[in-house]
């Protein structure tokens, strides 16, 4: 599989842009893609830029910040959300294979809607008190850096869903250093335009995601055993919830 290819079955998986589909795909096809994740992240934190920025021309605050929230969940097909939603009802559950099931369940209980309702309006607020060209640089950082963070877990945790019931293919391969390292680098790069108007603000919001990713991982290891579909998915909301909280708190005033 070409790089090229990798990089479009990425922004097939995680977006609904009409990316034609390859036939015949590779076993290993999601893993040798993950790479590419963040990049598809400054892909659609870019298009939430600009509808930010064109939303504020008429509105200030809230309306603006929702328009762009909204945008990237539109053009996600809300799949983040939706995993994290799954995740939050199905960590409560008694036992793994309970755990498990929830997971698989269409449904949406009351951790996953509390748990959508905080995070679209930790987002949301993040956003709203940024001006619009610094709340533009936030949404790429954190499109970005949040996909690196989906990619990294699941090159470090083991699958532990049923591999024969999964929607994709998932494979025991993992990254090698190259594919690491081009994870790093791409998020590195969605970070730059924030970093201009306030390192301390990008590290900050850093750091936060960070500790949300490892508390997420951390859980999903000892209560069923690695990641899912819908883990990835509620380790990228949560680190885009800390990085927009970590900027709006660094970036000076």
């Amino acid at each position: 599989m070409s790089e090229t290819a990798a990089f479009f079955h990425a922004l097939r998986f995680l977006t609904v842009l009409p990316v034609p589909r390859s036939e015949g795909l590779d076993a290993d096809w999601l893993v040798r893609a993950s790479k590419y994740f963040p990049a598809v992240g400054i892909i659609v934190g870019a298009v939430s830029a600009v509808v930010l920025l064109v939303a504020s021309h008429w509105w200030i605050g809230f309306v603006p910040a929702t328009l762009a929230v909204g945008a990237s969940a539109l053009l996600t097909g809300a799949l983040h959300e939706d995993g994290l939603a799954d995740t939050a009802d199905a960590l409560g559950g008694s036992s793994r294979e309970a755990r498990l099931a929830i997971m698989k369940d269409s449904r949406i209980g009351t951790y996953g809607a509390l748990a959508l309702g905080f995070t679209v309006l930790l987002r949301v607020a993040a956003l709203s008190i940024l001006l619009p060209s610094v709340g533009a640089a936030a949404l790429i950082a954190s499109h970005g850096g949040a996909r690196a963070a989906a990619s990294l877990t699941m090159n470090a945790l083991p699958y532990a869903g049923e591999v024969a019931a999964a929607k994709v293919s998932y494979s025991e391969t993992r990254l090698d250093r190259s594919g690491v390292l081009v994870t790093i680098i791409t998020a590195l790069l969605a970070m730059i335009p924030m970093s201009m108007v306030s390192v301390r603000s990008v590290l900050v919001g850093v750091i936060v995601a960070s500790v949300l990713a490892a508390l997420v991982a951390a859980a999903a290891r000892r209560l069923i055993g690695g990641y899912t579909g819908d883990i990835l998915g509620a380790v990228e909301q949560v680190c885009e919830v800390g990085i927009l909280l970590g900027i709006a708190a660094g970036v000076p005033r």
